[in-house]
């Protein structure tokens, strides 16, 4: 009999950051749709009990984290927090992600380090420390989020799209040093998916219009679509993929 490709998580462990809402939420709920148990990386570790709740419906173990991941400290103590009460972290979604927009000329220092530090040391930082358990234990998968915007240029959007450029070379760069420890490392890169973050533009009849004339399917994207690519890159059937960029976009770099 053939050896089919799995898409199934049973008896792993997700690591998702920023979990609470938009993206992170949506790629914690397919991760245990498809078996994992999950620990919620969470900026506040109060803010989030109906996905506790929802995750344990489905039968799968979830764990509440306290992980602003500005704080390295906090990043540490996640970390190890989940790995001692899973026993392990085999999947790392680093969702964490800001997007301030402002014109070139008018970025301050301040918007400059908060996108920077969140966008791309937190990423690293997140990474690193997870990837230290995964290099004990054999191996695991991380899923890094970047963004279209690593590929193209966005109106007053200069940082963000630069953070997502380094996000992009940082999962390639991640790949090859930790590919000898069955670590595979690589990333989704959305267009503008309907979330709690992408309102404020979105909610903008013209802006949003510009946006879905952009893209050649010709609409803004759901959360599910970035979460099924992540429980894909996450399953033994992407076994042999590492240093890649799935562009999610709907054919907007296409063109």
């Amino acid at each position: 009999m053939e050896n089919y490709p799995t898409f199934r998580l049973d008896g792993k462990v997700a690591l998702v950051t920023g979990a609470a809402r938009g993206l992170g939420r949506a790629c914690a709920l397919a991760l245990a749709d498809a078996g994992a148990d999950v620990a919620l990386g969470l900026r506040d570790a109060s803010t989030a009990p109906d996905l506790i709740q929802d995750i344990e419906s489905m039968g799968r173990r979830a764990l509440s984290l306290q992980m602003d991941v500005s704080s390295m400290e906090q990043i540490k103590s996640a970390v190890e927090k989940a790995v001692e009460h899973f026993g392990r972290i085999d999947i790392l979604v680093n969702n964490v992600g800001v997007a301030p927009a402002n014109p070139a000329e008018k970025v301050t220092e301040e918007d400059y380090d908060t996108t920077m530090d969140l966008n791309v040391k937190a990423s690293f930082f997140t990474a690193q420390a997870v990837g230290k358990h995964m290099i004990s234990q054999g191996g695991g998968r991380i899923i890094n989020m970047s963004s279209q915007a690593g590929f193209i240029a966005l109106q007053d959007e200069a940082i963000y799209c630069t953070s997502k450029a380094a996000i992009n070379h940082l999962t390639r760069n991640l790949a090859s040093e930790w590919a000898k420890f069955n670590i595979t490392v690589n990333a989704v890169a959305p267009t503008f998916i309907e979330t709690p973050g992408t309102e404020p533009w979105l909610n903008d009849p013209d802006f949003r219009q510009s946006v879905i004339d952009r893209i050649p399917l010709g609409r803004i994207g759901k959360p599910a679509e970035v979460a099924g690519p992540v429980v894909f890159l996450a399953s033994d059937a992407a076994s042999l993929i590492t240093g890649s960029v799935l562009l999610i976009d709907g054919g907007w770099t296409a063109r």
